[in-house]
């Protein structure tokens, strides 16, 4: 039996002083399997939907293993899996650690998985609050990480002040934009893929 864990992702005496409620189900997220609101060995898929980590393992494990588990909720395909911050502390012990291997295992092989478009838009709110918050949080974001998103940022904005435009707005009006709005998505979308690697080298085996 696993051990308890609260719905938050801790059992109260092992909550770390410093926990970030981004990486915990926030109060009253249900696992979208079982229903419950005590999730155990809380995970948090690229839909953004919360799971208890013995509930996902099983859905995979009951399916093709050959490919992604869909979503209970939404049905789009889970391709990543992140553990809440106390669940990755709690990850050696022993009726924990059968569940976070076996979630690694899914991780390494189906976090590298192609995806459309329209997958990677829906995918970006479970990156973004992640992303800023862990930017608020110096313990998790190696600095090179920092770095790359610095040159992104610096590239974009060094452009976006340059007098020089692909689509001149003294020309095309409005519609002169365009160029530095594909430059902000360029610079965005360099910074997600990064931060998404990050995340695949911590979860995935």
């Amino acid at each position: 039996m696993l051990p308890e864990v609260s719905r938050r992702g801790r059992r109260p005496e092992m909550a770390p002083a410093s926990a970030s409620a981004s990486v915990a189900p926030p109060v009253g997220a249900r696992c979208a399997v079982c229903g419950g609101v005590d999730i155990s060995v809380p995970h948090q898929a690229n839909c953004s939907h919360w799971f208890c980590g013995h509930c996902i393992v099983g859905v995979w494990l009951q399916g093709s293993v050959l490919r992604p588990s869909n979503c209970p909720i939404c049905r789009r395909p889970i391709t990543l899996l992140v553990p809440s911050e106390v669940a990755s502390l709690l990850r050696d012990e022993p009726e924990i650690a059968p569940v976070m291997n076996r979630i690694q295992q899914y991780n390494g092989r189906f976090a590298g998985v192609p995806h459309s478009m329209i997958q990677w838009l829906l995918d970006q709110p479970f990156y973004m609050r992640r992303m800023l918050a862990e930017f608020r949080d110096t313990r998790q974001e190696p600095p090179s990480f920092k770095i790359q998103v610095a040159l992104a940022a610096t590239l974009a904005l060094v452009y976006l002040a340059s007098p020089i435009d692909l689509f001149p707005e003294a020309f095309l009006g409005y519609r002169g934009l365009l160029d530095d709005i594909l430059v902000l998505i360029v610079a965005y979308a360099f910074i997600s893929a990064a931060y998404r690697d990050i995340l695949v080298a911590r979860h995935a085996t």
